[in-house]
């Protein structure tokens, strides 16, 4: 049966801390909070979309093809079910507007931006040249005692 001294050894409020600070360190790194920046961005981002289709793209559909109802009762009745369709099609025009949205901003946008940053190396400082030299030396060096043996 453990006894109060054994307790008291486990210091329970150190490492209560200890938890609490590796927390606090884990959850204030730049990394997660522009992650949540950019969860709440893309969530505003998927409401604008969802409107777009909702609100102009199928109308606008609607008004072309020959139905009477809007594109959210389009739908087909086999033995007496109905499955509609038209709700369907509106989230599927919906995600290829979604879809589209992110890859030209994330994959050409971003990827112009990241590849017009790219600069060449700086040059070597004194330093670098002669441990470059001192390398290059040291190969010639290698390369004729091996060519030797």
């Amino acid at each position: 049966m453990p006894t109060f001294d054994k307790l008291a050894e486990l210091e329970p409020a150190k490492k209560a801390f200890s938890l609490l600070e590796e927390f606090k360190n884990f959850a204030l790194r730049g990394n997660v909070i522009d992650l949540a920046i950019a969860v709440v961005v893309g969530g505003a981002f998927t409401n604008i979309v969802n409107s777009l289709v909702k609100n102009i793209i199928m109308p606008m559909v609607s008004l072309v093809t020959p139905a009477e109802e809007g594109y959210q009762k389009w739908a087909i009745t086999v033995g007496g079910k109905s499955i509609t369709y038209g709700a369907f099609l509106a989230d599927v025009v919906n995600f290829l507007i979604l879809a589209a949205a992110i890859y030209f901003f994330v994959v050409r946008f971003l990827g112009w931006v990241m590849h017009v940053k790219k600069a060449d190396p700086p040059p070597p400082t004194k330093d670098q040249e002669l441990l470059l030299e001192i390398r290059d030396l040291l190969k010639q060096q290698v390369a004729r005692n091996g060519a030797t043996t």
